[in-house]
This record gives structure tokens, sequence and C-alpha cells, in this order.
């Protein structure tokens, strides 16, 4: 009865535990961190060797019931990252690929008949939340019925329509696995799993090629949003991805020690051979074009330009030809084994349970510059390039 005098917009907020819209900005005071803000303490361990740790997983998703066990990384959902290719590197280390969403139907099915036949369990297909896309997904999981994995993608998911949606695709795909995102807090990670989404996509803004927090000042440092909202996905028996925010292999370390199951990765993925897009020679060097999802770049590429009522909230860059993936995937996969080592966790599972993270000011040496992300920092050519040398 309270709530009936209310417009429809506040009684709407103040349902959904939100601010009423006539009231003061609130102001929370307590420091939130990003990933460069700390480091792990090292603790005694047992462990003589990295070879003991195991950095595979096993998790039965809540709504889904489905049962996945693997390594918990996962390639970005951009069309120049979540691709077949990339897939079908990742799943012979048994990490995850989001396959990006603008490949067709015929596409997928071509694809699932041939070289990803045996690996469907490691792919999530992407999808929107308007209905053109839904009309999409039912059609690829028509021609596709190996897929028990889908990522319901969308920058803002906060919004009614958004959980409206995966409440529509639990409904019809009860037995599929929902990964669903992206948002920040508590709350919402909560809002999303009682709706059915089994996997909280968590993150707004951190990624490298991300410009939301530069146009709309709205985000969350990564590691905070990934400590609270992996405690609320836990207490309801959910998982959490922590996606964008990594710049190195420590990073994707501190995100699983923080409570994250899986880490979403985009940047540290990009440049590589199997990634989508053409490669650039500039001056003898060689680049592969990398660009957010929400850039004008993307924009024009699938939507023919950027909206009248919308700016760009991503960027383009070119990124060094770096060669294989796997490579990078055995570096980083190398990288979380030390970690474990470290603080005397021989599983991934145990790593948060022994983390402790402490403020820092500087946590990198840069005296002889940034370091790649790379295993082999040596400059990497296309097949069938040669390095350029003087006569």
């Amino acid at each position: 009865k309270l709530l009936l005098g209310l417009n429809p917009v506040t009684r709407r907020a103040r349902t959904w535990g939100l601010a009423s819209c006539d009231s003061m900005p609130h102001l929370e005071t307590e420091m939130k961190l990003d990933f460069k803000d700390v480091l792990i303490r090292p603790k005694r361990s047992a462990l003589s060797s990295r070879a003991q740790v195991s950095i595979e997983r096993e998790f039965i998703f809540p709504n889904s019931k489905q049962v996945w066990s693997g390594t918990p990384i996962i390639a970005a959902n951009m069309d120049t990252v979540g691709t077949f290719e990339v897939a079908e590197v990742l799943a012979k280390r048994k990490c995850i690929t989001a396959i990006h969403k603008h490949y067709s139907v015929e596409q997928w099915k071509n694809w699932a008949e041939g070289p990803g036949k045996e690996i469907l369990g490691f792919v999530a297909v992407s999808t929107g939340i308007l209905e053109k896309d839904m009309e999409k997904l039912a059609q690829i999981i028509k021609a596709v019925p190996g897929i028990n994995m889908v990522c319901i993608d969308v920058a803002n998911g906060y919004s009614e329509a958004f959980v409206q949606c995966i409440r529509e695709v639990r409904k019809t795909y009860p037995k599929v696995t929902i990964m669903a995102g992206n948002v920040v807090t508590k709350e919402m990670t909560e809002e999303l799993i009682f709706s059915g989404a089994d996997v909280i996509k968590v993150g707004i803004g951190p990624g490298s090629v991300c410009t939301t927090r530069k146009q709309t000042g709205v985000g969350y440092p990564q590691l905070s949003a990934v400590l609270e909202c992996a405690d609320a996905a836990h207490g309801l028996g959910g998982r959490i991805v922590s996606d964008g925010g990594c710049t190195c292999p420590g990073d994707v370390c501190k995100a699983f020690g923080a409570g994250a199951d899986f880490v979403m990765l985009g940047g540290m993925l990009a440049g590589h051979e199997e990634c989508a897009g053409e490669t650039l020679e500039e001056n003898g060097h060689f680049f592969k074009v990398f660009y957010g999802m929400s850039s004008d770049t993307a924009m024009k590429k699938h939507s023919g330009g950027v909206a009248e009522y919308r700016s760009s909230e991503g960027k383009t860059v070119k990124v060094p030809y770096r060669g294989p993936i796997d490579e990078t995937i055995r570096d980083l996969q190398g990288g979380v084994r030390s970690a474990c080592t470290y603080v005397g966790a021989s599983t991934l599972r145990e790593l948060p349970k022994r983390t402790t993270f402490i403020r820092c000011t500087q946590q990198l040496n840069n005296v002889f510059g940034q370091e790649t992300t790379k295993a082999n920092p040596t400059e990497c050519f296309p097949p069938g390039k040669r390095q350029k040398t003087e006569a």
C-alpha cells in the first residue's frame, strides 16, 4: 500500500532495492581495490614442485544441474578473440571459448560437424537480449544440439529487460548452463542467479579496450567486485567469472585468489595467429587490430555505425603479432600453478582459502620497461613472413 502512491519509476526502484529517484546522491567511503593495488602474501608450503598443482576445477551448476570440468579460463566473446580457431586450441588445454555472436547459423553447423565436433563442451554460444538474438539462438541450438552453455552478454546487466531475458532462456532451455552479465554488485549477482543464471560475469569498465568508465563515469574496481560478487554467488551455489582487468598472469592469479571461479580474457589473448582480423605490416613489424565490442569499429562492422542516441564505449588498437596462442595459454597456466605453490595450494580450488592480499604502492619493477605477457618476448612473424635483415 505504501508503494501504490509513488510514481512508477520510483516504485520500481524501491521494489528492486534501489535508492529513490528523488533522494540525495549517496557516497560510499570504503576503499575499493583493483588488481594493481594488492599482492598475494606467500605462505609456507609442503609442495616441492609446480607439477604437483592441479589447476582444473569441477562444477555442478545450480540451475542447469550440468557438470563441467576443466581449466576455468575463458576466451572473451569478442569477434577478434572468441573465434572457432581459438576454441580449437584452447579446448586442448581444457579451457572455454565464448564464441562471439556474429557467426551465422550455417557457420556454426559446419564447424560443429567438423573441427568443433569433439569440443562442444568447451564452447559457449553468445547472444544478446533482443528478439532477433533469441531467434538466432534458437536456430543455433537446434542446428547444434551438442551446445550446453549460453553466454547472455550485455554491457549493462542492471536492466529489467536483461533479467527477464534470463528467465525466458532458462524456461526454454532448462538444461543449458547460462553465463550472464555484466554486473559488479552483490544484489544483482543474487538477482541473476535467482532468475536462472548459473555463472555471473563480473566487471564493468576494466577491459583494455573498454571506455565505459571514461564515457559514463560508471564502474567498480575489479578486485573488490570479484570479492563481493563471489561471496554472494557462492552463498547461493552459483559461480562467477571475472571479466576484464587482467594485464598479466599475476592478475589472473589474483582474480582466482579473490574467489573467481572462472577468469575471462580478451586483451591478453589478442593479436595471436588464431585471432580474427587481418595481419598488418608496418616498417617490418606485424600487428593485428583489436577493438572493444562497443567501439565505433565494431558498431560500423555489425550495425552500420554508431546510433544517434549513443556513443562509442570502446577503442581500437593495433596489437603486436604474438604468434600461436597455445604458448600464451601455457605460460598463463604455468603462472597460476606457481601462484598456488607460493601459498601452499595443491589445487586451484584451495587458492582462495589460502590467499591473503596485502595492500601495496608498487608491485612491478619496470626499470627496463613494461614486459610483455607472452612467455617468449621475442618478436613474432606470421607464417610465410621472414624478418627483414639488412644486406
